[in-house]
């Protein structure tokens, strides 16, 4: 099999399983693990797909949209739970802490400390739901037209996030590169830059499959944030290239 012919039949692989690793793709193909991870690193040049850690997923569109509630407001993967355990981890004493309506903001909450005082600021239904029992925990709901996710940013809940300083924000997007963070709205986007304008510190939570990746709509700049937290399937190259930026980087071990 000539090398295009297996990049073809790697292409068709991923777009059937949602994922490949190189090590199977080695068997599949009978050649050694280099020969793909050349393939994959040649498939990646082409905007064909997004290597990882161990293989590689597909390119996702830049206007990508968000998991129907009922499937984001889940346990979340192994990932997702790896990086929130550490993020919740950082919430000190007292602060008040942004927290979002993405999935990984609806793993987070499993970790938070609940045994500490501190103030929440939310603009989710769901995570102001969640929260409104928690005896140490104030939580104050960001109001604006209710999308079907349950979150709220428009143009109300941008100018009420405003009036907010905030110690800690938990930031999150679709995509994460050298350009800095994106999303798949201008309005989601817009949003995330008044918390991130308004916050003394910015933690970004960010799963292997978004690094490398450009959105629609940046969010703000890599500088914006203090730290990024991910996952220990984030390639090397990737992280590099965000800590060569000035940014440190937390990789978050899946036990």
């Amino acid at each position: 099999m000539f090398s295009q012919e297996r990049r073809d039949k790697i292409l068709e692989l991923l777009s059937r399983e949602g994922r490949v690793l190189a090590k199977d793709l080695a068997d599949l193909f009978e050649v050694s693990i280099d020969s793909i991870r050349r393939d994959l690193s040649i498939m990646e040049e082409e905007k064909l797909l997004k290597r990882t850690h161990g293989g590689a997923i597909p390119l996702p569109n830049v206007r990508k949209q968000p998991q129907h509630p009922s499937i984001r407001y889940g346990e979340g993967d192994a990932y997702q739970n790896a990086i929130a355990k550490v993020a919740a981890a950082h919430i000190r004493e007292n602060e008040t802490v942004f927290i979002g309506g993405a999935a990984i903001h609806f793993v987070l909450l499993k970790y938070l400390p609940k045994h500490l005082p501190f103030t929440v600021v939310t603009n989710s239904l769901r995570i102001g739901d969640a929260l409104k029992d928690e005896e140490n925990i104030q939580t104050y709901l960001l109001g604006g037209k209710i999308k079907s996710s349950g979150n709220m940013t428009d143009a109300l809940a941008n100018e009420l996030a405003s009036k907010f300083t905030i110690d800690l924000a938990f930031a999150t997007g679709g995509g994460l590169s050298v350009k800095g963070l994106s999303t798949a709205t201008p309005e989601v986007a817009s949003f995330g830059r008044t918390i991130a304008e308004n916050s003394r510190r910015n933690i970004c939570l960010a799963e292997h499959y978004k690094f490398g990746i450009d959105c629609f709509a940046r969010v703000g700049p890599l500088n914006q944030l203090q730290l990024i937290i991910t996952d220990e399937e984030t390639s090397r190259d990737e992280i590099e290239k965000i800590q060569a930026s000035g940014v440190n980087v937390i990789v978050a071990e899946i036990k």
